[in-house]
Formats: C-alpha cells, structure tokens, sequence
C-alpha cells in the first residue's frame, strides 16, 4: 500500500513539475509576440500597415508597418526593405535608424524595416540564438529588438510542404521554404500566409510608385555572395556605379546578377513584376554560420569569434575575418553607406533629384554606435 502511494505522490511531482515547464515555456514563446517599439521621428511623414494596401493581412502576423518620410519638393521615390529574414539585424537596424532620424527634403522614402513580421515572433532555439538585442543610448537608456528567425513562424504555416512548389515558376525547394518570404515574391493573394505578404510588399511598390526598392540581408563568412550587391538586369547600370562609389571609400563591394533561374527572390521578382528596379545588399554576420562557436548576443552584435578568425587563416571564408570582428556597427555602416550611392546613382541615370538628412556615414556609426542614432524610448 505504501509502495502505491509513493507512486502516486512521484507522480503528481512529475505532473507538476511538467505544468510548470510548459508553462514556462509558453510565457517564453509568446514573449516575442507584442511588436517592437520603434519611434517615428521628425521626417516620417506617415505609418502605414500592409493592410493598408492588402486588407485581407489586417488582424494577422502578416501585417507590418510602411513608414513614409517624404520631402516637400518632388523628386524619386525608394523603398528600403529588411527584416525578410529576422535573424539579420544589420540590415533591420538600419532601416529603424532611417526611421527615428532621416529626413528627407527632395523626394519620397518608404522605409519596411520587418517586411517579415511573423519572423520576428519566434527564433531557432536549437541554433542557441538570442531572442532579444539590446543597445545603450547616450544617456544611457536602452532600447530591445527582438532578434527572430529566416522564417515565418510555424504556428502561422502549418504544416510545412514536404516540397515547397514556388509560384508562379513551379521551381521545387525544400519544404520549409514555404515559409522564407524571399522565396515567395511575386505573391499571390490566395495564395500561402508568405505569399499574401509578398503580395502585398508588391502593391506597396505599385501604389506608391517606387522607382528602385532596395533589399538588405546579411550571411555567413563561408557563404560567396557577402559583402555583395545583387542587381535586377534593369539595375546593373545604377548598381555599378554604387560599387564604384563604395570603392572609392574603401568599402570593397562585389557585383553580382540576380539569377534567372533561382526564382522568388525579391531583386528578381520584384524587377520582373514591377516597374522598380531592384537590388538586394549582402553583408557579413558570423551568428549565422556553421564554423561559428558560442553563439550569443554578444556574437551577433559584436561579431567576434575565434572559429572565424582561424577559417580565415585557412582560407575558408569569403571576406577577411580577424580578430576585429564583424560588428554590427560595422555591417550596419556598409549597408547605409550602400543606399545612399544606390540613390546617388538613381538619381544621375534617371536625372530626378533625392535629397536626405540624417543617414549616419560609415564612419559616424562605426565611431559612436548604433545607440546614438535612437531614439529614446517615450521621447516624440
């Protein structure tokens, strides 16, 4: 009789103890849910939704802001999108750093900074990334991201494929990749809870009249197409002429062709399908990788790891790699130093103007960090 009732007891303590655990876990995974704070500043001059222009994602993790920062004189109009893949900050932050401090004169910029919100709702827990980054303003205050995944999350698709058929090509990927908005362009509207956002990004395009849509990723060390920029055929003259420009700064910059027969990728599709004309920018982040060692914040902020440094010395990366790391100030400087030679270049072959304020220089952010081009939290 006592041997029953101490197994009832052992397992009421495991009950409970599993209770506890998932709900533990439930608080964790929904932590990532609720929207970043970030802090319209001075020269946006309206927030949108996606919704806005597609109703059908209102309510939904599909729907994201459109900021709008347009100048009082006319000249071309950007879009500037990141966050297809939510494990890439550089290319997010510093869309939210033209958002809480750019001001354009001459012009119109349309800025999505988490083109792919529901990425942002939940991370790669098997990979050890972090969820949230943080950073320090001046005053010391701090502002919190959330540092997502490549991908939509699961508790919006499922089940994934098990081969993803990619419309409208018919291409064959993998599964998962049902859920890699940079699969999915040009959308459809009935189409898969991806492909409804990448639809809608395309009517963002058309009905704000974008002449050239900028997309900001980062990679891996080991992966060839870093530190590059890839051009639509229609933009290879504009993309030159900003590798050129990025050269001539010390910021080595490859070129490279949007790939005809990889389909969905948003510098291709979005040149096919619009009358924008597209490119998509590369930069280094070693949390990526598979050399990398312990993955953390400080890894993907800082962008030191030693694994890298000695791929390096084997000559197994494509960009150099020392004991200096990849900081995100670093990537962040590349990216922004990128946009402005894209507009300076769009400007000369379209002979349109584009003036704008407050971009911070390669050299600015490198120098103060990414804290002092943000906002403090509750500030207007």
């Amino acid at each position: 009789m006592s041997m029953n009732i101490n197994h009832k007891k052992s397992a009421w303590v495991i009950l409970g103890m599993t209770v506890v655990i998932c709900v533990a876990l439930t608080f964790n995974y929904v932590s990532m849910w609720p929207d970043d704070l970030i802090l319209p500043g001075p020269g946006v001059t309206q927030t949108k939704w996606l919704s806005d222009y597609v109703p059908e994602l209102k309510g939904t993790k599909g729907d994201t802001r459109v900021f709008i920062l347009e100048g009082k004189i006319p000249g071309a109009t950007i879009m500037l999108l990141s966050g297809h893949h939510a494990d890439e900050p550089a290319g997010w932050m510093s869309s939210i750093v033209l958002v809480e401090k750019a001001q354009v004169e001459e012009g119109k910029l349309v800025v999505i900074p988490q083109a792919n919100n529901s990425a942002f709702t939940h991370n790669y827990p098997q990979e050890a990334h972090p969820q949230f980054l943080h950073f320090t303003l001046p005053d010391g205050s701090k502002r919190v991201f959330r540092h997502g995944s490549r991908t939509s999350n699961s508790i919006n698709h499922w089940p994934d494929p098990e081969v993803f058929v990619q419309y409208p090509s018919k291409q064959k990927l993998s599964g998962d990749e049902v859920r890699n908005l940079n699969r999915a362009y040009p959308g459809r509207l009935n189409g898969t809870f991806t492909e409804r956002v990448a639809y809608a990004i395309k009517k963002v395009l058309e009905q704000e009249g974008v002449q050239l849509v900028i997309d900001l990723h980062e990679a891996q060390p080991e992966y060839p197409f870093i530190n590059a920029i890839g051009a639509h055929p229609r933009a290879q003259q504009l993309a030159t002429m900003a590798s050129l420009g990025m050269q001539m700064q010390d910021l080595d910059l490859s070129l490279e062709a949007s790939p005809e027969k990889f389909r969905g990728l948003s510098y291709r599709e979005l040149g096919d399908h619009t009358k924008a004309k597209a490119v998509l920018m590369e930069t280094c982040n070693p949390s990526q990788g598979k050399i990398r060692g312990i993955t953390d914040e400080a890894l993907v902020v800082k962008g030191i790891d030693a694994f890298y440094v000695a791929a390096d010395k084997l000559g197994r990366t494509f960009v150099p790699y020392n004991e200096k790391g990849w900081p995100l100030e670093r990537r962040m400087g590349r990216h922004l130093t990128a946009f402005t030679e894209l507009a300076l270049a769009l400007t000369e072959e379209e002979e349109t103007t584009f003036v704008i304020q407050g971009v911070p220089t390669n050299e600015e952010i490198n120098a103060k960090g990414v804290g002092a081009y943000l906002k403090k939290a509750g500030a207007m």
